[in-house]
C-alpha cells in the first residue's frame, strides 16, 4: 500500500473537479479524501496500490470537462493512514 498527497493547480474549484476526483478514484478502489483549498488549489490524499494512485494522477491532470489543469503536485508519504472509503472534506 502507498499513500500521496496531491496538489491540483488551474482552474479546479467551480468545475465539479472534487466530485470527478471521488468518482475516478472509487472507480480504482482507493481510499483518502479530497477537498477545495482557500488559495484556490485542489487538494487530494489518495491510499492504495501505487500503481493505482498513479492512474489517479494521471486522471488529475486532465481533469472534468471544464477544468484547466495548470500543475499537480504529488508527495508520497512514509505512512499509509487508514480511511473507509474515498470521500470529499471542507476545508
Amino acid at each position: 500500500m502507498s499513500c500521496a498527497r496531491i496538489l491540483v493547480s488551474g482552474l479546479v474549484q467551480g468545475v465539479y473537479f472534487r466530485y470527478y476526483t471521488v468518482t475516478r478514484a472509487r472507480d480504482l478502489r482507493l481510499q483518502g479524501w479530497v477537498r477545495n483549498l482557500p488559495d484556490g488549489h485542489v487538494e487530494a490524499e489518495a491510499v492504495g496500490e501505487k500503481g493505482l494512485i498513479e492512474d489517479l494522477i494521471k486522471e488529475l491532470r486532465v481533469g472534468p470537462p471544464g477544468s484547466q489543469v495548470t500543475g499537480v503536485d504529488v508527495r508520497w508519504l512514509p505512512e499509509d493512514p487508514e480511511y473507509k472509503s474515498f470521500d470529499v472534506r471542507h476545508f
